[in-house]
């Protein structure tokens, strides 16, 4: 099993790329595949950056571990393909984007539009077990998905990194907040959407930091479902 990334990732993370604790992760995520289900499949690994290439990166949405049950994740945060039942935090997600800037609602999930425009859409643990939430934690994802993050915060123009729930403020961290745009809030899951994320208006501050920065706006909307079709193939 290879770690062959995308586009100009793989010169980008050259180094990490030959860090032993990744054999070690390759290992495991074999392992791992023959005697149990993983999502997402092997070869949507690494979707995130195949449609977000590291000199488009103006967004880091970051998420923590990939939808578990069957046929959600396809290896961007928080999205799942057209016809998959919209997932709770997603619809949340989707709530505060009508609210924020009067997004209507899409009839799917699926939120490569925004990846295409530049947001990358990375979890910090890239693998997960059927049914069985943060069972990949702590196997090596994490060193691996810093490293990214900390790339991404050496890019010389300003990103904006979106940081929602208490597991992904702790990667404050890696970012120099003077040169780059942070914005916190509560995670738009059920157990927590109540207590801050709802009327935290992301949308909106998102792209008010982009235009500072100089940068085109995202356009949130998502297409309907039905004009997905030549992207997806369904």
């Amino acid at each position: 099993m290879a770690f062959d990334l995308p586009h100009d990732w793989n010169e980008v993370l050259k180094e990490e790329l030959a860090e032993p604790y990744l054999q070690q992760l390759k290992d495991f995520l074999q392992e791992e595949r023959k005697q149990y289900t993983v999502y997402p499949a092997e070869e949507d690994l690494f979707s995130a950056l195949h449609w977000t290439p590291y000199q488009d990166v103006k967004v880091l949405l970051l998420g923590q571990d990939p939808y578990h049950n069957e046929g959600q994740a396809h290896g961007l945060s928080f999205s799942v393909r057209p016809g998959v039942q919209l997932p709770p935090s997603l619809k949340n997600m989707f709530k505060e984007l009508q609210e924020d800037i009067g997004c209507a609602p899409p009839n799917h999930g699926y939120l490569v539009p925004w990846a295409e425009q530049g947001v990358l859409m990375l979890n910090a643990v890239l693998t997960v077990r059927a049914h069985q939430p943060n069972s990949h934690k702590n196997k090596g994802w994490e060193t691996f998905t810093d490293a990214i993050i900390r790339k991404v915060n050496e890019k010389s123009e300003p990103v904006v990194f979106v940081l929602w729930g208490n597991y992904a403020k702790k990667k404050k961290k890696w970012i120099d907040t003077k040169r780059h745009t942070v914005i916190e809030s509560a995670h738009p899951s059920p157990l927590s959407a109540k207590r801050g994320f709802f009327g935290s208006r992301p949308f909106s501050a998102i792209n008010e930091a982009l235009r500072q920065a100089g940068h085109p706006e995202i356009e949130w909307q998502l297409p309907d479902k039905s004009a997905l079709v030549e992207l997806t193939g369904q």
